[in-house]
């Protein structure tokens, strides 16, 4: 039976907002999880099939409690705090989540395998698990590497443009001890679309001799690259497992991309720059 709270349509005024939130979010997103401009009440309300004035209520009361925010061209759409809320709960089931997944990918293989992300024009080493019998010595959590040549580089580049490339090694200079590094801004964009192709990226003496790795991209709730997944150690030992490890890696990314909520309309692996990224992660691609 409707009670006075739940207006005649068997939800309470917490259910009705909730209700909106969610349509609001779906009506708002592109398609590749990124927000687009916002939705007007009728739209809501059709789309949810209510009543219009009791749509326009309960988007007033979000407003209110700043949920959602109103444009000039009386379109709403979700607050920010939603995004940056979800940012932050991203980043904490990459490192929680994404240890228990290399654990479980570091037994199947007896090899070292981490998660690295982007950080300027490097990139940084956040999760690590390291199986004695690897035969890597020290810990790699919190250092960085240029990223032109290091392990989780093309990876973490998956779903960049060339232009965001070029930005992120303008000042790059492009030395490294390994003897198989990329030699130009060029060279590493051949290498990554390559790569694409291939579905999975392989690093063969490109930061130090004799050090060798496959990597896959994970995709967070918008459908764009957070982080890397790598198995790494000697070429002599993994050269000729590498499609063994590729197959490996592609689960496991996939798996922690889930996760994150990554939209599984998208197939991860075969992204590439020909889908745009956001106006949002160019600005802090070049930020970073």
């Amino acid at each position: 039976m409707a009670t006075a709270d739940d207006g005649g349509d068997g939800l309470s005024s917490m259910g009705r907002g909730f209700e909106v939130i969610s349509c609001l979010a779906g009506l708002t997103d592109d398609g590749g999880g990124r927000p687009a401009p916002g939705a007007t009440v009728a739209e809501v309300a059709g789309a949810l099939g209510r009543d219009r004035s009791q749509v326009s209520r309960v988007l007033a009361a979000l407003a209110q409690q700043r949920l959602v925010v109103r444009g000039p061209d009386r379109r709403y759409a979700l607050a920010w705090e939603w995004y940056a809320a979800a940012q932050e709960l991203t980043e904490r089931r990459l490192r929680s989540i994404g240890l228990g997944i290399l654990e479980d990918l570091a037994d199947e293989l007896g090899e070292a395998c981490f998660l690295g992300v982007l950080s300027g024009a490097s990139t940084r080493t956040i999760v690590e698990s390291v199986p004695a019998a690897s035969r890597l010595i020290g810990s790699w959590i919190g250092r960085s590497y240029p990223a032109f040549c290091s392990d989780a580089g093309q990876a973490v580049l998956w779903d960049a443009d060339d232009e965001e490339i070029r930005d992120v090694f303008a000042e790059t200079s492009f030395e490294s001890a390994g003897p198989n590094a990329p030699r130009s801004v060029d060279d590493f964009v051949t290498r990554l679309d390559a790569a694409r192709r291939r579905g999975y990226a392989v690093i063969s003496e490109e930061a130090e001799p004799g050090l060798f790795a496959v990597a896959t991209p994970v995709f967070d709730f918008r459908g764009e690259v957070v982080a890397a997944l790598q198995v790494v150690g000697t070429r002599e030992a993994l050269e000729a497992r590498t499609v063994e490890l590729a197959a490996a890696c592609t689960r496991a990314s996939a798996a922690l991309s889930t996760a994150l909520g990554a939209p599984s309309a998208r197939d991860a692996l075969g992204a590439t720059a020909a889908a745009r990224p956001s106006d949002e992660r160019t600005r802090l691609l070049r930020a970073r």
